[in-house]
């Protein structure tokens, strides 16, 4: 798996491309954002449009990463995950705890009105 990240007005943005499941680069991006996060970054989106596949370790990423925000006082949303990666969302009931935004823009203005 391949990520990249950029801090653009106060949101972390993951971008993720390939196959989420366990291996150093995911556990890398998980250091890498709660090194962020001690600055106080506080919302992240999190781009799947390019995620082939997830199993349950990809699955305990995206949690993991939630839960970080999330005790943070934050919020993580989800950006066009792919029709497999829904279906898996779905029949896991995680996408009743992840909100699912459609394009970078929506994401970005949940994660503004989130926090008022």
């Amino acid at each position: 798996m391949k990520y990249q990240t950029e801090l653009k007005d106060d949101i972390l943005f993951i971008r993720l491309e390939g196959d989420l499941i366990a291996s150093t680069d995911t556990q890398q991006m998980i250091d890498s954002v709660g090194g962020l996060q001690e600055g106080k970054v506080l919302l992240c989106a999190v781009d799947m449009s390019n995620v082939r596949f997830m199993d349950s370790s990809g699955m305990g990423v995206l949690v993991s990463l939630l839960t970080k925000f999330r005790n943070r006082g934050g919020e993580l949303v989800l950006i066009k995950p792919s029709d497999h990666i829904r279906k898996l969302l779905i029949v896991t009931k995680l996408n009743a705890i992840f909100t699912i935004a459609e394009n970078e823009d929506f994401a970005a203005q949940f994660l503004k009105e989130s926090t008022y």
